[in-house]
């Protein structure tokens, strides 16, 4: 069985949304979650679980939000070559090019995306929360 962080950060609950939808594809295919807010997470719990989906909303001028998930995100990247992570998260504005940076930083981690990043305008719609819940299976194979 398959052990997953889910650790993300949500400041109006479109993003937490996301994270529960996650939460149901790697339940769906056996695995276990743990879901950790992103300002109680650091490296040193890494080594604890197989795969990790990290989720954040753009905040400011379409960037990850800067004042708990950012920094925690940056501490790991040293940290995240070889390792299984998906990314998901929701905007309100722009056009998405937060996740577009944010996958890029993630992929020069050396980090293994096993999945498309999975974005959501404002509430998630049911093609949203479907894509997170693919998220969630892709974890776990």
């Amino acid at each position: 069985m398959k052990h997953i962080a889910i650790v993300y950060y949500s400041g109006t609950g479109n993003t937490e949304a996301l994270a529960k939808a996650v939460i149901e594809g790697v339940t769906s295919c056996n695995g276990k979650t743990t879901i950790i807010q992103a300002g109680l997470f650091s490296a040193d719990m890494l080594d604890s679980y197989d795969a990790f989906a990290f989720g954040c909303p753009a905040m400011g001028s379409e960037g990850l939000e800067d004042e708990v998930f950012e920094p925690m995100f940056e501490s790991l990247l040293p940290h995240l070559s070889g390792r299984k992570v998906v990314l998901f998260g929701s905007y309100g504005w722009g056009d998405g090019q937060w996740m577009e940076d944010w996958k890029q930083t993630t992929l020069d981690a050396k980090a293994h995306l096993v999945a498309p990043p999975v974005i959501a305008q404002d509430d998630p719609d049911e093609t949203a929360l479907a894509s997170a819940h693919q998220l969630g299976v892709a974890l776990c194979s």
